[in-house]
């Protein structure tokens, strides 16, 4: 990104997988979840965070070229370009997150907060882990088009984005666009999030607290309402 950024005329970045079924299925979520209890935030604020906060406030259009599947991180990623392009016979878009119990973290769940303008797209993405197909993500926002290469190169120029990059600009208005994502993805967020997940547990403890309580002066061991 740096090399085509600096030693490269300004123009449209694509990205897409040379994997014709996925365009990303995410992360490895064995290793992630490993450095989470270990409380290793390097793969976060190291490798993760800058390549995404890149990728948001590039200084010239980007555009992801989902060519198949885009799942959980494939698809948070593909939400760090500017414009998604998806094949239209082929792959879904989805966050299974809460299939797979990951939670969320702040810059993964704003971006589609502020990129999706339904409420109720969003909570289908997040809550339901729906798999949206390309012509109903297209209607729904999550797509701004549909087709492969061609397609993408005659959207590139009906929107007229080649040399939008020029004047210098671009990133700059991006990172006004997206401020509350960019800000998490330089780790602003990181000690509230160890915060709050500290006040989860403490809640947890007094949730199992008040249960055994009620237990014990109900005379009923794991006793059903």
């Amino acid at each position: 990104l740096d090399v085509i950024d600096q030693r490269f005329e300004k123009g449209v970045l694509v990205t897409t997988s040379a994997i014709g079924k996925f365009y990303s299925n995410g992360l490895d979520y064995e290793t992630v979840t490993r450095m989470e209890q270990e409380r290793d935030t390097r793969f976060w604020n190291e490798c993760l965070y800058p390549l995404w906060r890149r990728l948001l406030t590039y200084p010239m259009p980007t555009i992801a070229l989902i060519n198949g599947h885009a799942f959980a991180g494939g698809l948070m990623t593909a939400f760090m370009h500017d414009y998604r392009i998806m094949n239209p016979h082929r792959g879904f878009l989805c966050l299974n997150e809460v299939e797979f119990g990951a939670p969320l973290k702040a810059p993964m769940s704003s971006i589609f907060r502020q990129k999706i303008t339904s409420p109720n797209t969003y909570r289908s993405l997040v809550l339901e882990a729906k798999r949206f197909k390309a012509l109903e993500a297209l209607k729904e926002g999550i797509v701004d088009g549909l087709g492969g290469v061609d397609e993408m190169i005659d959207l590139v120029k009906e929107w007229g984005l080649v040399g939008k990059g020029r004047a210098g600009v671009y990133g700059r208005l991006k990172e006004t666009m997206w401020r509350e994502t960019v800000g998490s993805l330089k780790g602003e967020d990181l000690e509230n999030d160890e915060r709050e997940e500290g006040e989860r547990e403490g809640r947890r403890r007094d949730e199992r607290r008040r249960v055994e309580e009620w237990e014990a002066r109900s005379g009923k061991i794991g006793a059903k309402l």
